[in-house]
C-alpha cells in the first residue's frame, strides 16, 4: 500500500500525540472539535471522493490497535488513543478503518463465540454479542485469531468471575475520528451498495448449544463451562 510506511512510522510517534491531547473528554468525542488545531489540518476538498467499499490493510489496522494496547491502561483511554490515531490518517484510511472493522465484525459473528460470551457474562443480548466481539478485536490480532479458531482461548483473557465483556466505543472510534477531521459523517462515504460484511448481511446462525441444555455448552467451551458454569 502507497501509504503503508508513513501510517507505521506514525505509529510510532503517535504515543507523544496521544498524550498532548488526552485530556479529551469521553462524552465530547463526536461533538467536540477543540483538539483539532494541535493536528494537521485536512483539506476539506480532498474529502470529495466516491463512497469507498476498499478496506484499511490488514497489518496496518493490527498495527494502529496494537499500538493503542501498548500505550494505554484502560478501554476510555485506549478509545481516545484510536480517535487521536486515525484523525491524522487520509479520510479515506478513517473509511477502510471502519470497513475493516466491520468485516472483522461479520467474520467473529459465530454460534461458538456467542456460547462463550453467554458463559463468561452469564448471558448476553444482541447488542452485548456485538460490543464483545468490539472488545475482542481492541485485544488485537492473536486474541481475536485464537478465539475464532477456539474460543476457550479466551479463559486466558478474562477474569475469575462472570463479568460483561464489551467495549461499545470502539464501535465509533471511527465515525468520531471522521467527524472531527473532516466536520462530516463516515455514513456518506461508506459504500456499503457494494461492501456486503455489515451487520445487514449477518448470515443466520444455526446454534449448537443450548441455555436450557447445559450440556451442549460445556460440549462447545469445555474450559469456560468449567469455570463459570460448574461452581
Amino acid at each position: 500500500m502507497k501509504s503503508y510506511y508513513f501510517i507505521i512510522i506514525f505509529l510510532f510517534i503517535s504515543g507523544i500525540n496521544y498524550c498532548q491531547t488526552n485530556e479529551v473528554e469521553s462524552e465530547d468525542l463526536i461533538s467536540s472539535t477543540d483538539s483539532l488545531s494541535t493536528i494537521p489540518r485536512i483539506n476539506l476538498d480532498s474529502i470529495h471522493f466516491a463512497p469507498s467499499n476498499k478496506m484499511l490493510d490488514e497489518e496496518i489496522y493490527w498495527t494502529i490497535i496494537d499500538r493503542s494496547l501498548k500505550e494505554t491502561t484502560n478501554q476510555e483511554d485506549q478509545e481516545i488513543f484510536l480517535i487521536n490515531t486515525l484523525e491524522q490518517l487520509s479520510p479515506e484510511e478513517i473509511v477502510g478503518f471502519r470497513l475493516r472493522t466491520d468485516k472483522l465484525m461479520f467474520d467473529s459473528y459465530t454460534s461458538d463465540l456467542w456460547c462463550a460470551n453467554y458463559i463468561i457474562s452469564n448471558g448476553a443480548a444482541d447488542d452485548g454479542f456485538d460490543y464483545f466481539r468490539c472488545w475482542l478485536i481492541s485485544r488485537g490480532k492473536e486474541a481475536y485469531y485464537q478465539a475464532q479458531q477456539n474460543p476457550d482461548s479466551l479463559v486466558n483473557l478474562i477474569e475469575n468471575e462472570p463479568k460483561v465483556y464489551d467495549f461499545e466505543g470502539f464501535w465509533y472510534v471511527a465515525m468520531n475520528a471522521f467527524k472531527n477531521a473532516t466536520n462530516q459523517e463516515i455514513y456518506a462515504y461508506l459504500d456499503y451498495e457494494n461492501f456486503k460484511t455489515t451487520d445487514e448481511n449477518y448470515p443466520i446462525l444455526e446454534f449448537n448449544w443450548n441455555v436450557n441444555e447445559p450440556k451442549t455448552m460445556e460440549k462447545v467451551c469445555p474450559v469456560l463451562f468449567k469455570k463459570f458454569r460448574e461452581k
